[in-house]
């Protein structure tokens, strides 16, 4: 059972900048791809980055540009630095883990807040 703790989010203002930290409890995240995922209130769970365990990286287009996700195989642990944030960014932010790399997250954090005031 992979532990994830998200840490990082708060408060910024518009075009501010935050990194998101999610630090595992295994090293076998390495061999995880890793994603993170947000959620506003009445929304849906939106997907916003993947990185793989090779390292590449996908993104949706509501954040390619703006966020980037990396991974250190050697903290377990992985990042999220997002940059030029807009009040619409704001959400609870979770990172997950993907055992079989087939983008069926089976663990997930408790979540961290993220606000962005305009």
């Amino acid at each position: 059972q992979v532990q994830l703790v998200e840490s990082g989010g708060g408060l910024v203002q518009a075009g501010g900048s935050l990194r998101l930290s999610c630090a595992a409890s295994e090293r076998t995240f390495s061999r995880y791809a890793m994603g993170w995922f947000r959620q506003a209130p009445g929304k849906e769970r939106e997907f916003l980055a993947v990185i793989w365990s090779g390292g590449s990286t996908d993104y949706s287009d509501s954040v390619k540009g703006r966020f980037t996700i990396s991974r250190d195989n050697a903290k377990i642990t992985v990042y999220l630095q997002m940059n030029s944030l807009k009040p619409e960014d704001t959400a609870v932010y979770y990172c997950a883990a993907d055992p079989t790399a087939t983008m069926k997250y089976q663990y997930w954090g408790q979540g961290t807040q993220v606000t962005v005031s305009s």
